[in-house]
């Protein structure tokens, strides 16, 4: 007799599309399994320049489908997870040896015109003179829309809407074999939380860099040339006092992000760069940090060096091989294999390439369409992530969040200042589940006993590193000691 599956859909990988996947499986009633061998968002999806954007380079390589998708998503995402993703304007100013103005004006409106804009403002002609402490001799340039998103917290929330949904979102587990069985998938597994094996009688192999991994343990060949680009990123103290971002065009003709990056500091990236990009775990190189170091210059009057970068990280991206000379030229978009195994009867496996996170709901969609999913399609364009229940009221974050971090202080004694905004901007509502008069001891920097039990027993969070670097990014004002405490405190709750 045929072993019975536990599972409707397993999905591997508990990056933005996995959980993407995971969550619109599970609210369209499939029983779901979300595997993931590290931390959920542990590798690219925590590594990225953070934005929820249409890409205006790409309409430089004619990528018109992929902007549309992205601009369409961008007031979506921000509706349904207004606590983590907000409007931001751009600034891109005009230098000699950039593009000309009439080419940026040209595709702006089409930037404009192409998505569906509704409540985003239009972009706009700017005086830059003496603005943004940017060097003299930049004097205008545009402002142009587009959204800023907590990618780390974007992806626990859709694991734990998931979740809520009645996937079964196991972190840690690492598959080790995948098997055709029957009619359905037996999926092997180890690590600290991997064990009995699963099954399943669908899998999607949402690993990102890894995918290849998977499909070796699953004897399946490797669909296409895939390419493993890397993409660095330095965080410096604040270069300006201005809430806007800058659009950075550099003379080999890429460009990179200034961006205002938790109060204190600027956040630049990114690079392209298919060196290195094997290494686990990556990591920015000199050679990346002095890139975007010097492209800073080229632009700020006090420009950042090495020795200011407070921290700097990387991630890799699995792209589709289209061909394109400059990895900065790859194309972003998703696409997917579909093994459909020997015969009619066997079960099948999805694999995932691609994608950035900006398309990641819709990529979800297109995943179950392929498996043959239709019903109920479409939810997750309305449905908010946990916290994402109030509708914001204009495009000032912190004018959105007030009401949520009113209510935390008048329920909390004696948070630090800065706290209360803190914790409706990372959990908006969900903030409430914990907030009481007494949090318990102050671990460091607001950070509390109650909201760390809340990001153990809610966010699947099991390290210090879980903790400061993606369910928070307080690992920039924690010092050595405080972290060493933090770890020590969690190794004695595990």
């Amino acid at each position: 007799m045929e072993p019975p599956f536990l599972y409707d859909l397993a999905v591997i990988g508990g990056g933005v599309n996995g959980a993407a996947i995971a969550r619109d499986a599970a609210g369209r009633g499939l029983s779901v399994l979300l595997l993931e061998r590290g931390d959920l968002a542990q590798g690219t999806s925590s590594a990225s320049t953070k934005l929820i954007h249409g890409g205006l380079r790409y309409l430089e390589h004619r990528e018109f489908s992929l902007v549309r998708e992205a601009l369409r998503e961008r007031e979506v995402l921000w509706r349904i997870a207004p606590h983590i993703v907000w409007p931001m304007r751009f600034v891109l100013p005009l230098v000699n040896d950039g593009r000309p103005a009439w080419m940026l004006r040209a595709g702006l409106w089409l930037y404009d015109h192409i998505g569906g804009r509704e409540a985003l403002p239009p972009a706009t002609r700017v005086d830059l003179t003496g603005e943004m402490g940017l060097r003299e001799r930049i004097r205008s340039g545009f402002e142009y829309s587009d959204c800023w998103v907590d990618d780390a917290r974007l992806v626990v929330l859709l694991a734990r809407d998931a979740a809520d949904r009645g996937a079964e979102v196991v972190t840690r587990c690492e598959v080790t074999r995948l098997a055709r069985e029957g009619s359905g998938w037996r999926i092997e597994t180890g690590g600290p939380n991997g064990g009995e094996p699963f099954r399943a009688a669908m899998v999607v192999n949402a690993a990102g860099p890894q995918v290849g991994g998977v499909l070796d343990r699953a004897h399946e060949a490797k669909p296409r040339l895939l390419r493993r680009v890397r993409g660095s990123h330095i965080v410096v103290p604040r270069l300006h006092d201005d809430p806007r971002a800058l659009f950075l065009q550099l003379p080999d003709g890429r460009i990179c992000f200034a961006i205002p990056y938790e109060h204190r500091f600027t956040l630049i990236g990114t690079t392209d760069s298919e060196e290195g990009a094997d290494a686990d775990p990556p990591r920015a190189s000199d050679a990346e940090i002095a890139y975007l170091c010097d492209a800073a210059a080229r632009y700020f009057r006090y420009a950042p060096t090495p020795a200011d970068v407070v921290w700097s990280y990387a991630g890799v991206r699995l792209l589709a091989d289209d061909g394109s000379g400059k990895p900065e030229a790859a194309t972003r978009g998703y696409q997917f294999d579909l093994d459909r195994g020997p015969d009619a009867h066997s079960a099948p496996l999805l694999t995932v390439l691609g994608g950035k996170i900006t398309t990641h709901r819709t990529l979800a969609e297109a995943a179950l369409e392929r498996l043959g999913i239709e019903a109920n399609a479409g939810w997750t364009a309305t449905a908010p992530l946990p916290g994402g229940d109030f509708k914001p009221d204009g495009l000032d974050e912190a004018d959105n969040v007030l009401p949520i971090e009113q209510e935390i202080a008048a329920i909390v004694r004696n948070l630090p200042p800065g706290t209360a905004h803190r914790l409706a901007r990372a959990y908006g509502t969900e903030a409430l589940r914990f907030a009481r008069a007494d949090m318990g001891r102050d671990l460091g920097h607001g950070l509390s006993e109650a909201e760390l039990d809340h990001l153990v027993t809610r966010e699947w969070a099991m390290t210090a590193q879980d903790v400061l670097w993606r369910r928070s990014k307080l690992g920039l004002r924690f010092d050595r000691l405080q972290a060493d405490e933090l770890a020590e405190r969690l190794g004695a709750l595990a």
